[in-house]
């Protein structure tokens, strides 16, 4: 049943409200405009507020949503869709977050009003669904369930296929599982041809394409993306996941530059300074480094060493594996980053210490790239340095089991063990022991290619390929190092050092 027989629903409240292809930034026919439409039975007066919510919803800028959904319930208190919109603020599918106390409390009050249409009851018996018993696993596979059932029933309408696809993204396990990232994908191209400019459809292609492979699919999605969302500071960075995995450093900087600001103006607008650390700024930064901006790339660094410290008063979280979660994770993995990426191994950041607060996995990555710097440098310091990094593994080893998902702790075992190959590699090679040290570089850049493939910058601070193929070269070994230098290419493509290395390998 499509779109047309809506209407036909109504019960005993207001007559549904026809609202197509309405437009909450610009004028429809302009190039720029976002498409969001959802026939409901609220007043009139309260759809603006409802349309935005909607529209930052698709968006992923949940508090700013969640704003919108209030407001359009204090002007119309028996909107059940408002309630339902809230509800859907406390779900992070793709971060597998979920607030289920907030939202049971708003589905508490959503039970009190009843529903105008089939269609509606159907969207708030979802929640039921998502919010009702069992593992978050359970009901995010029984939730994709009932939202591939609706989007059944309804086919015409966008935002049940929306829905019913990042529904089915929030079922795949951590890391890439090409499949589900597929089918969702499906469901999307499908309606992407007659709604080309609706948030969710273009944001949710991007997850589902979000991968050096699928990559060149997300292009044009990406592309509309950061037209039709200028003031959502997600949207804009969210562009740069497909401009990273292709390589195109212009146009990642761009789209951080563009999250930064937005995502600053926000904070200024509650009296909030700016950010200086965090995620968007991360990945400017990374984006920086492949653009050979060292300064810029510096300033930023700065920035984040100065909030990280600014901030060693608050706990920092035990165990905390996201960098991006707090100042003193973004710091460490920014100045492993930088000392990486330019090279500069006697360069002050080098001696930098790691906040009082750092978390295990924060001091881990500090002191990784202290100790890389150290090797490289040819410090004294550095079999030490080394035998500290050892250390911290083994505290992580130690302390992680149980704390996260399954396949979370297992992507943070392969990462650190792989570093720690990493450094003891080196060391063996400073040793003049180059034929251990190639076998054991070998060996972790295989462990690195079977791990699943992540978005964004390296998970692997140093990619183990590039690595390997940086040794290769020393030992002139060019045909090696140019082999191991594509691989690196596979899983990072246009990264600088590793298309450095191939052009010095001869090869291009």
């Amino acid at each position: 049943m499509g779109l047309g027989c809506f209407a036909g629903e109504v019960t005993v409240r207001n007559i549904l409200i026809p609202i197509l292809a309405v437009v909450m930034s610009a004028a429809a026919q302009q190039p720029d405009a976002f498409e969001v439409s959802f026939p409901n039975s609220g007043a009139t007066a309260a759809q603006a507020d409802f349309l935005a919510g909607l529209a930052q919803l698709h968006n992923f800028e949940y508090e700013d949503a969640a704003a919108h959904f209030r407001q359009a319930v204090q002007i119309d208190p028996s909107f059940a869709m408002a309630l339902w919109g809230e509800a859907m603020t406390f779900n992070h599918p793709v971060w597998h977050q979920q607030d289920l106390n907030g939202a049971r409390e708003v589905l508490t009050r959503l039970r009190r009003i009843t529903a105008a249409s089939v269609r509606e009851r159907l969207y708030i018996d979802s929640l039921e669904t998502l919010y009702g018993e069992g593992t978050l696993p359970d009901r995010n596979r029984r939730y994709a369930d009932a939202m591939a059932a609706l989007h059944g029933r309804y086919p015409e309408d966008v935002d049940a296929a929306a829905f019913h696809a990042l529904a089915e993204l929030g079922t795949a396990p951590e890391g890439r599982d090409f499949t589900t990232y597929m089918r969702a994908a499906a469901i999307l191209e499908e309606v992407f041809p007659a709604h080309p400019r609706h948030p969710g459809v273009v944001h949710y292609l991007i997850h589902c394409y979000d991968d050096p492979v699928h990559a060149p699919l997300g292009i044009r999605p990406a592309r509309i993306y950061a037209n039709i969302a200028p003031n959502a500071g997600h949207a804009q960075h969210m562009t740069s996941h497909i401009f990273l995995a292709l390589g195109l450093w212009d146009d990642t900087a761009r789209a951080n530059e563009n999250a930064v600001a937005v995502a600053n103006r926000s904070r200024a607008a509650t009296k909030r300074g700016p950010r200086a650390c965090g995620h968007y700024n991360f990945w400017l930064q990374y984006s920086y480094l492949q653009q050979g901006r060292v300064a810029d790339a510096r300033r930023i660094l700065e920035g984040c060493k100065r909030e990280a410290e600014a901030a060693a008063s608050v706990p920092g979280g035990e165990f905390e594996l996201d960098p991006d979660n707090t100042s003193a994770g973004s710091y460490a993995q920014m100045r492993a980053n930088f000392l990486i990426d330019t090279q500069l191994w006697e360069h002050e950041a080098a001696s930098w210490a790691a906040p009082l607060n750092a978390n295990p996995a924060a001091r881990f990555t500090f002191d990784y790239a202290t100790a890389l710097a150290a090797i490289k440098a040819t410090s004294k310091a550095a079999p030490a340095l080394v035998g500290r990094v050892e250390a911290d593994r083994q505290l992580i080893e130690a302390q992680l089991t149980g704390r996260h998902p399954a396949g979370v702790e297992a992507l943070a075992r392969a990462r650190i063990g792989v570093l720690t190959r990493q450094l003891q590699g080196l060391n063996l090679a400073a040793r003049g022991q180059t034929g251990d040290a190639i076998n054991l570089l070998t060996t972790a850049a295989r462990e690195e290619r079977s791990m699943p493939l992540e978005f964004g910058p390296p998970f692997v601070d140093k990619p183990s390929d590039e690595l390997l193929g940086e040794l290769l070269l020393d030992q002139m070994k060019p045909a090696e190092a140019a082999a191991a230098f594509r691989l690196a290419l596979e899983r990072a493509p246009g990264r600088r050092l590793s298309m450095e290395g191939l052009a010095r390998a001869g090869h291009r």
